[in-house]
């Protein structure tokens, strides 16, 4: 079986809060990329459950994180339309981002 790693590492201050976030993805040409921030969900089928990890820097700025929160809220909606190819709540939840990019100002 061929398999492919994706390394997340975590830089922790003195009181445990992160202050770096390092990535390598050597498939896609990715090595010890820093981020900012950070929203993993992992599907546990037997509990019927989504195990999440949610992480960003003290210095993530919080007009970045309103955009990276967009943005990853329309990526939902792109990837659930391609996993259920139901169009019609797919639509809905474009609604929904744009709904919040509006609120957010995010929007010209």
């Amino acid at each position: 079986m061929k398999k492919s790693d994706i390394k997340i590492t975590v830089g922790l201050d003195e009181n445990n809060v992160p202050d770096k976030l390092l990535w390598t993805a050597q498939d896609g040409g990715i090595e010890q990329e820093e981020a900012k921030a950070m929203l993993l969900s992992v599907w546990d089928s037997k509990a019927k459950e989504t195990l999440r990890i949610d992480l960003w820097t003290k210095d993530m700025p919080v007009d970045e994180m309103k955009q990276f929160f967009h943005q990853t809220l329309v990526a939902m909606a792109d990837t659930f339309q391609r996993a259920t190819a139901d169009e019609k709540m797919s639509d809905t939840m474009r609604d929904f981002c744009d709904y919040f990019a509006e609120k957010m100002d995010l929007k010209a």
